[in-house]
């Protein structure tokens, strides 16, 4: 397939990158096709998968408190979504807002063009009055159009556990990065999972009906298809692993026999030996002391701890120090 736009060659430049590594790796990003999409939206309703329904819990039990948070000086704001996706948990809060009158806009950042559509139809259709304007690219770029906004001050939504897709460093910088961005009055609200039973956490990322087997392999498809790839999925293997002392969940692609791929895009192909691996992604967990460690590097201030009843996950606001 021939690489004609910066979407495609941004997937080309990644995946050169990340195959020089070693090991090789894939940025988590890369999942985000209209395919994983959909395999993620099932992901999402496994009953293994608790961190949906934990957040989900969390919103709807603490609407009207994030309402008197968001709105107490009574002024416009627009209410930034980062790594949107499907928006079925905002919308409870998106929902309750319009109900309060609340002056505000939303915006629904996510790197996939096929999930921003789809939420900004559904959107339309549910709450017409809602002023929405979605942004299609990626967070660092995103956040740097928004900052030269200066209209409105600024609520920043970061939900799902998504801070996890960092290990903890470049979680700090990434706050940091968002802090930067805010000024006084602004507020940052991230969804955190909390370790728990390391047991209930695998599960989530190794589950028996092969969900998550599927959403990892379809890298692989992926890169067949955009780039002209020719890797063989039965091939290699989905394997997920958790260490409850770090709290680091890692997901993995394991060669399952000495192979070479050929990728057309980049004109060369790649070795890789039996059992070696493709790291694919990381899901890292919290603790809270870790949650007060990037509040402090990033001189925000903690306003806030929004748990779930089993504690298992848990919504934090954050505040632009004065």
């Amino acid at each position: 397939m021939t690489i004609t736009d910066s979407k495609y060659t941004e997937v080309m430049h990644a995946v050169e990158a990340g195959f020089a590594k070693h090991p090789k790796r894939l940025p988590s990003w890369l999942f985000y096709d209209e395919a994983g999409d959909k395999i993620f939206q099932a992901i999402m309703h496994m009953p293994e998968y608790y961190l949906t329904s934990c957040e989900y819990e969390i919103l709807q039990s603490n609407k009207d408190k994030l309402y008197q948070y968001f709105s107490k000086h009574d002024d416009a704001f627009d209410l930034i979504e980062l790594g949107a996706g499907d928006g079925l948990k905002t919308e409870i809060i998106l929902r309750h807002f319009q109900d309060r009158k609340a002056a505000f806009r939303y915006m629904p950042i996510d790197v996939s063009a096929t999930v921003l559509s789809s939420l900004t139809h559904r959107l339309a259709d549910i709450l017409p009055k809602l002023v929405v304007h979605p942004v299609n690219n990626r967070y660092d770029a995103a956040l740097r159009t928004l900052y030269n906004d200066d209209v409105n001050r600024k609520v920043f939504l970061f939900l799902g556990a998504n801070i996890g897709n960092f290990d903890p460093h470049e979680a700090e910088n990434f706050v940091s990065m968002i802090a930067s961005r805010m000024r006084q009055g602004d507020q940052l609200l991230i969804g955190f999972d909390l370790k728990k039973d390391p047991r209930l956490i695998q599960a989530a990322y190794d589950d028996p009906h092969g969900i998550t087997r599927q959403f990892n392999m379809n890298l692989l498809i992926r890169l067949n298809r955009e780039l002209g790839a020719t890797f063989i999925p039965d091939q290699f293997r989905h394997y997920p692993c958790y260490d409850p002392e770090t709290g680091m969940t890692k997901s993995y692609l394991v060669s399952l026999r000495a192979q070479d791929v050929y990728i057309a895009a980049l004109q060369t192909s790649v070795h890789f030996d039996r059992w070696e691996v493709i790291h694919t992604e990381v899901s890292q967990k919290y603790d809270i002391p870790m949650i007060e460690t990037i509040a402090a590097a990033s001189e925000l201030e903690i306003v806030d701890f929004l748990y779930d009843c089993k504690h298992y996950f848990c919504d934090v606001l954050f505040k632009k120090k004065n």
